[in-house]
């Protein structure tokens, strides 16, 4: 299983450049926190879709959707002080605690997450 964040996500939904990697991971079986699917629908609906007929067109992809809870809540405030130098967002130290959690690869187009956090294995798409 994969973790993708919202970056990659969009990446696939909007064919841009990655998306054939994100393609790979959904075929062998990915996640996303509930956390980087608002981003998803967000970053969507800015675009001027409504955030249901996206979210229908979401929940036909093979992607398993995690809660955001209690202990992810804990998780992505230890990963602010190791993570703040590149900036990142809750969304991101989200689905990074996810990973971690779960112990499995975190896709990104974001490059700065390589390598980061030592035990979490981040790839970016591009």
């Amino acid at each position: 299983m994969t973790v993708l964040d919202a970056s990659a996500l969009l990446a696939y939904l909007l064919d841009e450049a990655g998306a054939g990697e994100v393609e790979q991971a959904l075929g062998d079986e990915a996640a996303i926190g509930a956390v980087n699917l608002a981003e998803v629908l967000s970053k969507l609906s800015d675009a001027g879709e409504d955030p249901d007929s996206a979210m229908g067109g979401i929940t036909v992809l093979p992607l398993d959707v995690f809660p955001f809870d209690e202990d992810l809540a804990v998780e992505s405030a230890r990963l602010r002080p190791p993570s703040s130098s590149a900036g990142l967002s809750l969304g991101d130290r989200a689905c990074l605690a996810l990973g971690r959690r779960l112990g499995r690869r975190v896709l990104t187009a974001d490059e700065a997450w390589v390598g980061l956090i030592p035990d979490v294995d981040a790839a970016t798409i591009r």
